[in-house]
């Protein structure tokens, strides 16, 4: 079934061909829908028609309306508002959607073609010296909700983490854990692997202030004590050793790394997390170092006296860029440039979406001029998935202090909230345990999950357990409960007959309709903007407007067998619709709760 608004721009550049003799891309013709103070349903921008009119915008409107009314036997009436057209539809035409939709398992969905566009997004990028914390948890969930949902606008997705398992924090864990870690490892001390190691993080930071502390008390300059503290400088000389290739310390690295990805492992698991390939910033960190040479070579960046290496954006207003120190190694800039020619040379990308916190704008923006610089023509292919910070109603969080929320424990404080709460409304009861506590688990990660992503990821945002969670209002456990509603009069109608002609919708149902119908632009213009908000707040409008119609209209008793079969038909659409679009977001909905 054409999507009326390809039809109405046909339509319209046909009525100009008729009416004023003239020619007009069909594409150009603004069709919108009708705002909610207007009656209607789509509106067609008459201001644009009114040069080849050469009539008022009202007078245009209204020749413009009587054309469609005349030609389109679904277009019922029109009003005109200064230049806007507003267009009401026929019943028949929105009962024509709901049967076609019906038959079509992947409405909304597109499959990706052989020219589709390529996407590489990165996400997650986690230290080896820590868990994941919830400023992870929003990185992973943008990141593969994102994926999703470019998959369901056609493009093929390539989703990449780059883990960075080295440098002055990877030696402090290790530093910390040598001097006091006693032999401890995850098995010995029944922690997941990366929070034994983030436990010896937080320790080195306690041990480092320390003595920052003694020095000042014995008359150092506070900054020169945090430059020169003892323990800081035997990180230091860890790190050369680690980079000189040492047995011992490369052996440790190893040991203590793999203790951390088998915990990051589990909390992927659990969130449903997945790459298709892993970098290690212990491979490609040099990987950017030749092509920073190159464009030295010729011309193109500047070497200063000390050795260090510099691309220099003065002309753009903006300041100069360190690629290489001045003895020689690299900087986070330099192993970008390598891993986003070693992507594009693997992938041939037509863009490359880096998730990264908004902290990184100025870094991003100055990678893509770099590249740019240097000859590439793919640099204009990055984006930068700029997201804001996330914090708890206490505060922010710092990690070497130990302050920060871990990603497992609020998973756990998810999931024991969803069980204390569905037992004081008596929801489960009779459920079997197993059932239970699957489902307390898809509720948990549902209000965790839906809280997060219907923010606009520009946005800071204040992450609220307890209002996350409520099985009511704007939150997953809502949506996940309407599903659940739905599956319920579903199952009890049994087999569903889709003949459903000569119906004519009342508002109610013409609202759920409606909604039904913005799906694919809505999971189109999420994947344009990279921007799960867009779905997961429309997802909400469709089971508040569901419930409406539910709780206002009966389904299994209404008034005849015809209008039972047309509002299951409806009320099975709108559930597969909100199926769709949770797996979008990484959601699952129980069958029932």
């Amino acid at each position: 079934m054409q999507r009326i608004e390809y039809i109405l721009e046909q339509t319209v550049a046909e009525a100009a061909k008729r009416l004023w003799n003239a020619d007009i891309d069909p594409e150009k013709v603004q069709v919108q829908k009708t705002k909610q103070e207007f009656e209607g349903d789509f509106t067609v921008v008459v201001f644009p028609l009114v040069k080849i009119s050469r009539s008022a915008p009202e007078a245009t409107g209204q020749a413009l309306g009587d054309y469609l009314v005349s030609h389109l036997n679904y277009v019922k009436e029109y009003n005109v508002i200064k230049g806007f057209l507003n267009l009401s539809l026929t019943g028949g035409y929105w009962i024509s959607f709901l049967e076609e939709t019906v038959s079509d398992q992947q409405y909304g969905l597109k499959k990706s073609v052989g020219n589709a566009p390529l996407e590489v997004v990165e996400f997650s990028s986690p230290n080896t010296n820590k868990p994941l914390h919830l400023g992870h948890i929003r990185n992973n969930l943008l990141g593969s909700s994102v994926s999703r949902i470019l998959e369901a606008a056609g493009s093929k997705v390539v989703k990449v983490n780059l883990v960075n398992d080295r440098g002055i924090h990877i030696c402090k864990s290790m530093l910390a854990w040598k001097k006091w870690g006693k032999g401890e490892t995850p098995e010995s001390s029944g922690l997941k692997g990366d929070h034994l190691v983030g436990k010896y993080y937080v320790l080195f930071d306690t041990r480092y202030k320390r003595e920052i502390e003694e020095m000042k008390a014995r008359g150092k300059d506070p900054k020169e004590a945090e430059a020169t503290a003892p323990i800081l400088e035997e990180a230091r000389e860890m790190l050369r050793k680690w980079e000189a290739g040492d047995s011992e310390v490369t052996r440790l690295w190893q040991t203590m790394n793999d203790w951390v990805y088998q915990g990051f492992e589990e909390t992927y698991n659990r969130l449903g997390i997945q790459f298709d390939k892993t970098y290690y910033e212990s491979e490609t960190y040099k990987l950017g170092k030749n092509i920073v040479l190159q464009g030295l070579e010729q011309g193109i960046l500047e070497k200063e006296p000390d050795g260090s290496v510099w691309a220099d954006f003065t002309d753009r207003k903006l300041d100069r860029k360190l690629l290489l120190r001045s003895d020689g190694t690299s900087v986070y800039m330099t192993q970008d440039i390598g891993t986003a020619h070693q992507r594009y040379n693997e992938f041939e990308f037509d863009h490359h979406v880096y998730v990264v916190g908004n902290e990184q704008n100025y870094h991003f923006q100055v990678l893509s001029m770099v590249l740019d610089k240097l000859g590439f023509d793919w640099a204009d292919r990055l984006y930068h998935l700029s997201y804001g910070m996330v914090e708890l109603p206490e505060g922010k969080m710092k990690s070497r202090e130990g302050t920060v929320v871990d990603a497992d424990d609020l998973v756990d404080e998810m999931v024991a909230t969803a069980r204390r709460m569905s037992a004081e409304l008596g929801k489960l009861e009779d459920y079997g345990d197993e059932e239970k506590e699957k489902i307390y688990q898809q509720i948990g990660l549902a209000a965790l999950k839906y809280f997060i992503l219907k923010v606009d990821p520009k946005k800071n945002m204040t992450f609220n357990p307890a209002e996350s969670i409520d099985f009511n209002g704007n939150t997953g456990p809502f949506i996940q409960y309407t599903y659940a509603r739905i599956r319920s009069v579903l199952r009890k109608a049994g087999e569903q007959k889709t003949d459903i002609a000569g119906i004519e919708p009342i508002e109610k149902e013409l609202d759920v309709i409606r909604l039904l119908y913005d799906f694919p632009e809505i999971v189109t213009q999420s994947a344009s903007a990279y921007n799960p908000s867009y779905l997961a707040n429309y997802l909400y409008d469709l089971a508040k407007e569901f419930n409406q119609f539910y709780h206002d209209h009966s389904i299994l008793s209404a008034e005849s067998d015809l209008l039972v079969s047309y509002r299951l038909l409806l009320t099975r659409i709108a559930g597969d619709t909100i199926q769709k679009g949770m797996e979008l977001l990484g959601i699952e909905v129980p069958e029932r709760m």
